[in-house]
């Protein structure tokens, strides 16, 4: 099978059994996006979301967080992985949107990563998620389920892996194309067991062909 048929063969699959993909993460508005998923780093989006309710309810602007503290934020967030580090980046993420940003959260890819605890995996989220932007976020669901199906065949990171799904995927679908690989990973193309009886693609997967010659 050619590389873009198989591409081709993902997004028909997807567009009819997933055709509505959105993030799991509980959010109003761009600012409340941002402090979610820097709060989602290497934490389940469910425990975010159990978190981050009593945090917006105390800093509804990004204003109101600036003017607080690393100390005070650290008790909204310490049930999240890393509170320490995270209670500083939210902080010094706040008060450089006040201070450069007019306390708005800026809709491109430079000056999102700008701000303290945004890489460029986050500045995609936040393009793809909340701007609707032809942007693919690279996390550890796409990284290894891209390259599992055999999309992404040899990636060697995150950044190659971006790039070549941007390259094969239709510009309408990129965005959504990044929530059916989380999501697939996160539910289906599980890390450790993959639920291959319970997945639509096989017939263009990298991994099962490989497993089924093995087991036969």
């Amino acid at each position: 099978m050619k590389i873009q048929d198989k591409y081709d063969a993902f997004v028909a699959y997807f567009e009819e059994h997933m055709p509505v993909a959105e993030s799991e993460l509980h959010y109003k508005d761009p600012y409340q996006l941002l402090v979610a998923v820097i709060l989602s780093a290497q934490c389940t989006d469910k425990r975010v979301n159990m978190t981050t309710p009593a945090l917006f309810q105390r800093f509804p602007t990004a204003q109101d967080m600036a003017d607080s503290s690393v100390d005070e934020i650290y008790t909204y967030i310490k049930s999240i992985s890393y509170p320490n580090n995270k209670a500083k980046n939210l902080l010094g993420m706040a008060q450089t949107l006040v201070r450069d940003f007019n306390g708005i959260v800026p809709d491109n890819l430079e000056d999102l990563q700008k701000l303290p605890g945004v890489g460029r995996k986050t500045a995609n989220v936040m393009m793809a998620v909340a701007f609707d932007q032809p942007a693919m976020p690279v996390d550890t669901h796409v990284f290894r389920v891209s390259n599992r199906i055999g999309l992404t065949k040899n990636s060697k990171n995150v950044l190659e892996t971006e790039k070549i799904l941007v390259a094969h995927l239709p510009q309408n679908v990129i965005s959504k194309a990044h929530h059916w690989l989380i999501l697939h990973g996160r539910y289906v193309c599980l890390a450790r067991k993959p639920k291959c009886e319970e997945c639509g693609i096989t017939t263009i997967c990298d991994y099962y062909k490989k497993e089924l010659k093995i087991n036969k």
